[in-house]
């Protein structure tokens, strides 16, 4: 791995020192200001920030950062590695390979919103700025200065044009060819992220490790905050912390790891998960756990239809629904009216296989459908789907679904003598009902991203894709586009399906009020197409992490009442508009979002 020795972003700042900030004032100042400002936050962590313990958290203790301390301190180390980095410290270049300014930035707001956070949720809760200690204040002031002193170092600017815009002749066509060529060049070298350096296999593995030990601590603290000041405070952390890693390109570098061993951080991403329950003492988070999964199944089954066909289906949740329902039925619940007590095997492939006729159903006379008129059609399919089942309660139609009352009573599962309502003791820890069907609903999330990504990398995959970008280029070249689309169609639904088996055992009852449009809690077809465009369409790891976080901040966030969706959809308007590809971004979308930001890297590659 090649170390930098010189801060990338220096080169832009001018010679005299002159401010070219936001700030008005020298960089070299601001850097020292911002080192300054990182190293004093972070001592301030060790100091009392109020008085009295009523704060959540407990900041009155010297010597031992808690609570909403430990994120400052987080930021604060960040702040301070970055402004080192930025002075061209050997040694640490590998930590900013796409350059050091940026990242400072970022990482100077994440430990300034956090800190102002808590010292102003201090001076609210408690009753005024008297309650602050003078670690409090303290923080306060050092987090302002190190964000003050980031913002003075210089921003990136393209050069003006110096060519005469009215001139048409040939060589003002190569001599602008030439400036803008130069000047994107420029402007990229020091912010695109170095090719990393080619390690040993078994470092790269450790490194890989590391990331994947680092993602569940991260998902196990934030599932885990206690009180709502700190899971808003680990949000601010978190998003911003992203936010200065990737601006630093180490979260292009651990891409570039993980792409090159897949098999691996595949194998390793789901022993981490895998490990989630065992850092529980109670099933009160693991019960989220198994809803992330389910969740996440089908938003992967719907990435499908969405990321790679680019069929906009948004009654998706239906799928669940019928799933739920057929397994329902056959699981021995008291309410059904076929009084049959199927194993969980046969309850599975059934209910995949009536989701998979539902889908070849609904899609053979609509896929010839596209765009806005294929959405509205898949929509009233999801709205007729849950009046239907509200009806068949005996009185407006036949007794099948018990009407609004649902199909209750479901009992839990017995695989091979394993009793999944039943507490058991494994190695010493013990795992809960709801931990049990974590880990089983782990092992069909595994079935769905190996389906997922081979029948990606097949022929019919590849057939997807063409469908998505260019319909009628696909058709010219001899695709059968309605078989492909009913594919697709029918893949995503019986992968819904499976999801929906395991619901119905986890939750006892199956109701139609489960499966809305839209609503405020997920899953539901809104939540479920949000969380594929923003994860990242068409990729594995994008629809599990956005499920993940639009099933985790609904919950987390219900303390706002009626102002819940509001800030939630407040954030999702944010981060597309500063990420519109996605948090785990197809590198194709990527192109098209930030095609001129890439263009330099692409045509140096096949230059080369």
């Amino acid at each position: 791995m090649t170390t930098q020795t010189t801060a990338p972003d220096t080169p832009s700042t001018p010679a005299t020192g002159a401010p070219s900030g936001l700030v008005r004032i020298p960089p070299r100042i601001g850097r020292a200001v911002a080192t300054v400002g990182g190293a004093l936050t972070i001592l301030s962590t060790f100091l009392s920030w109020t008085w009295t313990a009523d704060f959540p958290g407990d900041l009155t203790v010297y010597g031992y950062p808690g609570g909403l301390q430990v994120l400052v301190l987080i930021g604060g180390v960040l702040t301070t590695l970055f402004a080192l980095a930025s002075y061209g410290i050997k040694g640490l270049g590998w930590l900013v390979p796409a350059g050091a300014d940026a990242a400072l930035k970022f990482a100077a707001l994440t430990t300034f919103a956090t800190a102002w956070y808590t010292v102003l949720a201090i001076s609210v809760e408690l009753g005024g700025l008297v309650n602050l200690e003078p670690g409090g204040y303290l923080v306060a002031v050092t987090s302002l200065a190190a964000l003050i002193g980031a913002l003075a170092l210089p921003f990136q600017r393209p050069e003006p044009d110096p060519i005469d815009p009215d001139d048409t002749s040939w060589e003002h066509f190569k001599h602008r060819a030439a400036h803008q060529w130069a000047t994107v060049k420029a402007a990229f070298t020091s912010g695109t992220p170095r090719p990393l350096g080619k390690l040993p296999s078994y470092a790269e593995i450790l490194i890989i490790v590391g990331i994947l030990a680092l993602g569940l601590t991260v998902f196990t603290y934030g599932i885990g905050t206690e009180y709502d000041e700190l899971f808003i405070g680990f949000l601010l952390t978190a998003g911003l912390g992203f936010a200065a890693l990737n601006k630093a390109g180490l979260i292009s570098q651990a891409s570039q790891l993980t792409a090159r061993h897949q098999n691996i951080t595949t194998c390793g991403a789901f022993v981490a998960a895998a490990l989630f329950p065992f850092t529980q003492t109670n099933d009160q988070y693991a019960t989220l756990g198994v809803y992330i999964l389910i969740f996440a199944t089908v938003a992967l089954g719907l990435n499908i239809v969405v990321g790679l066909a680019g069929l906009l289906d948004l009654g998706y949740v239906a799928f669940l629904g019928v799933g739920a329902y057929a397994a329902a039925l056959v699981s021995g619940s008291p309410n059904s009216p076929f009084h049959v007590h199927f194993p969980f095997w046969a309850a599975v492939l059934i209910g995949a296989a009536a989701s998979l006729v539902f889908g070849v159903l609904i899609g053979a006379p609509t896929l010839r459908l596209r765009g806005d008129y294929l959405a509205i059609v898949t929509l009233g399919f999801g709205e007729i789907f849950r009046i239907t089942a509200n009806n068949l309660d005996g009185t407006s139609g036949p007794d099948l679904t018990n009407g609004s009352n649902g199909i209750a009573s479901i009992p839990n599962l017995d695989i091979l003598g394993f009793d999944f309502g039943a507490q058991h003791d494994i190695a010493g820890f013990s795992i809960g009902r709801f931990a049990n069907y974590f880990f089983l609903m782990l092992i069909i999330t595994a079935v769905v991203v190996l389906v997922f990504r081979r029948s990606g990398n097949s022929r019919i995959g590849r057939a997807w894709v063409a469908i998505r970008e260019d319909e009628t280029a696909a058709l010219a070249m001899g695709i059968n586009g309605f078989r492909v689309k009913l594919i697709a169609f029918a893949v995503g639904a019986s992968l819904a399906g499976l999801a929906g088996t395991v619901q119905a055992h986890v939750t006892y009852t199956v109701t139609p009020e489960q499966y809305l449009f839209a609503g405020p809690i997920p899953p539901n077809s809104a939540f479920l197409l949000a969380a594929v465009v923003l994860g990242g369409m068409g990729t594995i790891s994008g629809p599990l992490i956005g499920a993940a976080l639009l099933f985790l901040i609904p919950n987390k966030l219900q303390f706002l009442g009626d102002y819940q969706l509001f800030a939630f959809g407040l954030a999702l308007i944010l981060l597309m508009r500063f990420r519109p590809e996605g948090l785990i971004p197809n590198r194709r979308r990527q192109l098209e979002f930030h095609e001129e930001a890439e263009a330099p890297t692409v045509l140096s590659t096949t230059g080369a």
